[in-house]
């Protein structure tokens, strides 16, 4: 996802008549302190595939990692285009959906930055080494995907709740 703030509208079928568009800085919040998200992709006989992750929310981007021979990372090689929620399973809060396509990242550079974001976020049993492009750890390698979105939107479960739609 690109740095920039992205356009926002209020789904009007989906919110109450005084909602207001979720101003992006708090669906942004919502990404960056996610514990859990839930990644969905699609099986190359087209079967949707949802599976639970961490993630960390790094410039501008949802990135997540996978061992080389998982299902997300099979589905990943035939078709990239991915769907990432995460939010409250509870009636009250914000929802944030983040549709786009997984771009493999590689640079040993950025993928430190990545595995120290990590770390902080999830502790130390979160630690990854950072070589030949991907993450290492006792259990093996794992590539790392960022989404890059170019649509996201944010359902929020507080009065008076609405459904905003986001543009990149």
């Amino acid at each position: 996802m690109a740095s920039n703030v992205p356009s926002a509208e209020l789904d009007t079928p989906y919110s109450s008549p005084d909602a207001t568009p979720t101003d992006w800085s708090r669906a942004e919040s919502v990404l960056t302190d996610a514990a859990i998200y839930w990644l969905s992709t699609v099986r190359v006989d087209g079967r949707p595939h949802v599976t639970p992750v961490i993630a960390v929310w790094h410039d501008g981007a949802v990135h997540f990692c996978t061992g080389p021979d998982e299902q997300k990372a099979q589905n990943l090689a035939m078709n990239s285009e991915v769907v990432v929620t995460t939010g409250k399973n509870e009636w009250s809060g914000l929802d944030v959906v983040v549709e786009g396509a997984a771009r493999r990242v590689t640079n040993d550079d950025v993928l430190r930055a990545l595995a120290a974001a990590w770390e902080d976020k999830y502790g130390g049993d979160w630690h990854f080494d950072v070589s030949d492009g991907a993450f290492h750890h006792e259990a093996g390698a794992a590539h790392v995907f960022a989404v890059v979105s170019n649509k996201a939107y944010a359902y929020d479960r507080d009065e008076p709740g609405g459904a905003t739609r986001y543009r990149f």
